[in-house]
């Protein structure tokens, strides 16, 4: 019996932090910081880049879901979630994440002086990111310069210091996260302009929202290329890599329409999580052969 509940809580959390979707900033913050040290840095330093990451990552959508709670109860689409149906309570939901953002900044003090002292800024944005719907339609742009934290910051834990690469990184990260966040965001339209939810699908109208999505993505896919040029370690494998990520971003874009969101998820996520997965490999790849 208190094995059934404990592994029906880790059940309840796994769900409640998304850990599926960890590869979205995952893949980036794995190519930054190859191409950061010129192929594999040393142990310790990986093992404190994914603890800071993972900490970051699972206090981040934490505490989102404490934020959002009464807003996700009022939205069918997201009544079923653990907070709201009572499954997990905010407050032990709230420790959680306390505890899992203490363990990102020991682990940044464990990298450099750097990470530690710039902690404070991806914590704000971290929290502040679930804040920004209720004010401003560019919260899809916060959302993607918090995950943007992954790369930049793996380039700082690794080097010390920033240049153009991990910035240009950031970017892709940054614009290709809004992108399918604001497709995702769009089947919720009608419920965001009935309780003055902003977004850019409620502010811009659906059809206006997937023209600003495919530019960005279009943009990142040029923030991408300007990556490989500007570093010696990526080639041939990682090009075709982006290529292969261009026509996914094309497909993502066709299977959905204003007059037919039936396939948001599948463009949102499921297609993308390929993206990170082929990032991931072509860039891997390039960077440590």
């Amino acid at each position: 019996m208190i094995l059934n509940k404990a592994i029906n809580k880790i059940r309840d959390y796994g769900i409640l932090v998304m850990f599926s979707h960890t590869i979205f900033s995952l893949s980036f913050a794995v190519i930054s910081m190859l191409l950061a040290s010129g192929g594999l840095p040393a142990p310790r330093t990986i093992l404190w880049i994914l603890i800071a990451f993972m900490g970051a990552r699972t206090g981040a959508n934490a505490i989102n879901r404490v934020i959002d709670a009464e807003i996700d109860s009022k939205n069918p689409r997201t009544a079923v979630r653990q907070i709201p149906q009572g499954l997990l309570k905010k407050k032990e939901v709230i420790v959680f994440s306390a505890a899992c953002f203490l363990i990102m900044v020991i682990a940044a003090a464990m990298l450099n002086t750097l990470c530690l002292l710039l902690s404070p800024i991806a914590l704000f944005l971290m929290i502040i990111y679930s804040y920004t719907k209720r004010f401003t339609w560019a919260c899809h742009l916060v959302l993607g310069v918090t995950s943007a934290a992954a790369p930049v910051g793996a380039w700082l834990a690794v080097t010390g210091q920033i240049s153009w690469l991990p910035l240009f990184m950031g970017a892709a990260n940054t614009l290709w996260v809004a992108g399918f966040d604001i497709i995702y965001g769009s089947q919720d339209y009608a419920f965001d302009t009935a309780n003055g939810i902003h977004s850019i699908p409620a502010r811009f109208g659906v059809k206006n929202a997937m023209r600003i999505a495919a530019s960005f993505h279009a943009v990142a896919l040029v923030c991408l290329i300007i990556v490989g040029v500007l570093s010696s370690e990526l080639g041939m494998i990682y090009y075709i890599g982006i290529t292969v990520i261009s026509i996914l971003f094309v497909m993502e874009h066709k299977i959905v329409s204003p007059d037919n969101l039936s396939n948001v998820r599948i463009a949102s996520y499921s297609i993308n999580q390929l993206v990170s997965i082929l990032f991931l490999i072509c860039g891997v790849i390039d960077a440590i052969i």
